[in-house]
């Protein structure tokens, strides 16, 4: 394909993404339940200033500010019926920032979950799912993005409809899951479980991967997970900056730039190709991850013992697919850095 990811790919071992889209708008001055979209139009140049400080920061690609531009999630608002309008506007502030950088960065269209259950737990057919995401990635497409970027998806339902979708509007896409129960997303699906799955698809993505969940010990070993299926799709890596605590009424994650650097090394020698970070995850975090990608060699995947000592333990003593038991080093303290 000749997009503007896959070329990236063919040229680069490996591919800085950008951090965090909320906890960067919060310290902009977001209030807890707005919704950032209308940002977009209200506040565009705090929204060109989020992109531009991830560009500065070494990023070579960043996701719009769009990851709740769906009817599900703006109805919430009274806004249902701007889920394209929004997403436009995202995708083309995002241009303006990439196309003024110098160099080639790519504008990835964030899509989020709709925030409804499908399946037979839930009321959200199938064909109403597709129609939503549509709606949002035609705006992203029209509005300039490069490539779709689905994220923080848990069901497999709603990632297959979010595929389609992205194959009715013609556009490459990636997407992510988030694994944060015991090595599982919140629907049940495994690391296996998704390989096999993204693998299944008519319209695979150009990369797939893991987003947010928990800390950065847990997504490294969930992309250990998805590498030991042998797949040679990119992996996708964009862990959190530490965890989150709560000090004088915010919420602030304790991963320093140095334990992000370490996390930086670590996702590219577990196997992942394209690697950020997640909540949390500042552009002096990504400043620091991008000079280790630069500056260390590759070196062998790291061993589960290797990343809770440098990183931290994990949440839970398994990772979902019950070929691992509990180990006292897999439940180390967290190094600060």
């Amino acid at each position: 394909m000749s997009d503007a990811l896959s070329r990236a790919l063919a040229q680069r071992d490996w591919l800085l993404a950008d951090g965090a889209t909320g906890t960067n708008l919060f310290n902009m001055g977001l209030q807890s339940g707005d919704a950032p979209e209308f940002w977009n139009e209200d506040e565009p140049d705090k929204i060109r200033a989020l992109y531009r400080g991830a560009v500065e920061a070494g990023s070579d690609l960043f996701l719009t500010n769009s990851f709740g531009a769906n009817a599900s999630r703006l109805k919430l608002h009274e806004a249902g019926h701007r889920a394209y309008e929004l997403s436009k506007l995202a995708a083309e502030l995002g241009r303006e920032i990439a196309d003024a950088s110098g160099r080639e960065v790519i504008v990835a269209g964030s899509v989020g979950p709709t925030g409804e259950i499908m399946g037979e737990a839930g009321n959200l057919t199938h064909e109403r799912a597709v129609e939503m995401f549509e709606e949002t990635a035609a705006g992203l497409k029209d509005g300039g993005a490069d490539v779709l970027w689905v994220e923080t998806i848990s069901a497999p339902e709603e990632y297959k409809a979010a595929a389609e979708a992205f194959t009715n509007v013609g556009m490459p896409w990636c997407g992510t899951m988030s694994f944060d129960t015991a090595g599982r997303t919140m629907m049940g699906m495994t690391s296996a479980d998704m390989v096999k799955m993204v693998e299944g698809l008519p319209n695979p993505p150009l990369g797939f991967g893991a987003n947010c969940g928990v800390g950065a010990s847990d997504l490294l070993r969930t992309v250990l997970g998805f590498a030991a299926q042998g797949t040679e799709r990119p992996i996708i890596a964009k862990g959190n900056a530490g965890i989150p605590k709560y000090v004088d009424g915010h919420i602030h994650y304790d991963g320093t730039p140095e334990l992000m650097a370490e996390y930086a090394v670590m996702a590219r020698d577990s196997g992942a190709r394209i690697i950020g970070g997640c909540c949390g995850t500042m552009p002096e975090h990504l400043k620091a991850m991008r000079t280790a990608l630069e500056t260390r060699e590759k070196g062998p995947r790291p061993t589960l013992e290797q990343i809770t000592g440098m990183l931290g333990g994990f949440s839970s003593d398994s990772d979902g697919t019950g070929d691992d038991g509990p180990t006292r080093e897999r439940r180390g303290r967290r190094r600060r850095g």
